[in-house]
């Protein structure tokens, strides 16, 4: 399979983009955090939303710190995001939704895990190749399935 391969200060221009967007992304985490916490403290009360929206904050940092750590972005983290964030929403609107709604958004709730759970025994039947060395000794072992089978 043939990659396509960005020129050097083309790759250079798109990587550092990519790092100005995770810093913006990652400085707005904080303060969004920063300004719950505050608002927590003032409030002097914590509720179960807002222990939700924490957990939506550290989802998001730890998908800024898998993408850092590994160059790519794991879809698990925003399916994790989309799970609690439904959760939160339960909770906030439990008393104005109607029993159909609740119901909509427990089973998008389900088929959301059951998507996180597919893809991680995806991953574990099918693992990705690790480096590019990987990735063309998986390209040359299919050619040669594929050369033994033809008659």
């Amino acid at each position: 399979m043939q990659r396509f391969r960005l020129s050097h200060p083309i790759h250079n221009v798109v990587r550092s983009l990519e790092l100005f967007g995770l810093v913006v992304i990652l400085i707005a985490t904080f303060i969004a955090a920063g300004q719950d916490v505050a608002e927590m403290i003032a409030a002097r009360r914590v509720t179960l939303a807002d222990l939700l929206l924490l957990f939506l904050y550290l989802e998001v940092l730890a998908m800024i710190g898998a993408y850092l750590q590994t160059g790519r972005l794991p879809i698990r983290y925003p399916i994790y995001i989309a799970i609690i964030a439904l959760a939160r929403y339960l909770v906030l609107e439990v008393k104005d939704l109607e029993a159909w709604k609740m119901l909509v958004v427990g089973a998008t709730m389900l088929i959301l895990a059951g998507t996180v759970l597919l893809l991680r025994y995806g991953h574990l039947k099918l693992p990705y190749p690790e480096s590019e060395l990987d990735l063309e000794g998986a390209e040359v072992k299919r050619r040669g399935r594929d050369d033994n089978d033809t008659p």
